[in-house]
């Protein structure tokens, strides 16, 4: 009996330990294939999860119902869930690019109160990510799909001041421009 009470706990405490994720639908696409009885349609689904504190991912599920599509591509936005640091938890630490396929999109830093400035999938990236300030633009293909891999592409590129000085062996003071490193050591 007691065995089994334990049990039950570590369960709550594994439930509890897991972060909550927030998720959003960006796109669902109503597929047909045509048979010989005439047309079966299926449906995908695309979409970006994150926990609003630095991770994100998204996913891509197939089914012949949507809430079905919709489960798979949460399940897989869940499993390739990225890191990004975050500067001040509101935006970039620096300008970057990211490309995939036609598509490529710039994202660069905002000052506070900006907001997030960005189109449909880019801004639910942004959103699931947590950055509060950016300004974005996509260029290329509009294509859902490739938007949000040149976005990801673009987001792994983000390198903090901590982690480039300990890469380099130098402060983060010496790292950081001087009007930079005044505010970051206030």
């Amino acid at each position: 009996m007691a065995e089994r009470e334990n049990r039950r706990d570590r369960r709550n405490d594994r439930e509890e330990a897991a972060p909550e994720f927030a998720d959003r639908l960006v796109a669902i696409n109503r597929v047909s294939k045509t048979v010989k009885g005439g047309k079966r349609f299926g449906f995908a689904a695309l979409v970006v999860v994150g926990d609003q504190k630095g991770r994100v991912g998204f996913g891509k599920g197939k089914a012949k119902e949507v809430p079905e599509a919709i489960r798979k591509a949460t399940e897989q936005a869940k499993r390739s869930m990225v890191r990004v640091p975050l500067k001040d938890g509101r935006t970039l630490h620096h300008d970057m690019e990211g490309r995939h396929g036609a598509g490529k999109v710039v994202m660069r830093t905002a000052p506070e109160g900006t907001g997030i400035i960005a189109g449909g999938p880019m801004r639910a990236v942004f959103e699931m990510l947590g950055i509060k300030d950016v300004v974005s633009k996509s260029l290329g293909s509009q294509n859902p799909y490739n938007m949000i891999r040149a976005t990801i592409d673009g987001l792994k590129k983000e390198a903090s001041p901590r982690s480039v000085a300990a890469r380099r062996g130098k402060k983060v003071a010496d790292i950081l421009r001087k009007d930079e490193a005044a505010s970051a050591e206030a």
